[in-house]
């Protein structure tokens, strides 16, 4: 096995867990009640794009078939999140859910792109 494949062989075995993990950590640290939001170094919608990017990367890569019907569960579950959010003294904003979006598709393709890398390895 090429030493370039091992990363995306480890994602493709361990797919559903990191795919739980992630999804149940973007769920608690967005649904988290706070007295006030904290601050953090760089824009939070970046910080949306980079999590959902990671949410839809492990599933892209191990079930490539299955990223159409992953791609509208995971903007389901996004927009699920924005919208609970004001009960837990937070802000459900439209910017928020298209940073979502735009991880999920970001997530996709560079899954997509990792998972044919692999095959041309093989």
């Amino acid at each position: 096995m090429p030493a370039q494949s091992q990363p995306v062989d480890l994602i493709s075995k361990f797919y559903r867990s990191l795919t739980l993990t992630l999804g149940l950590s973007i769920a608690l640290l967005s649904l988290w009640p706070l007295d006030e939001l904290p601050r953090v170094i760089g824009s939070d919608k970046l910080h949306h794009l980079i999590a959902y990017a990671a949410l839809s990367l492990p599933v892209s890569i191990a079930k490539p078939r299955e990223t159409w019907l992953w791609l509208m569960g995971v903007i389901v579950f996004g927009g699920l999140i924005e919208l609970l959010q004001p009960l837990s003294n937070r802000y459900a904003e439209w910017l928020d859910f298209a940073a979502n979006c735009s991880g999920v598709a970001m997530g996709i393709v560079l899954g997509h792109w990792l998972s044919n890398q692999k095959s041309a390895l093989d």
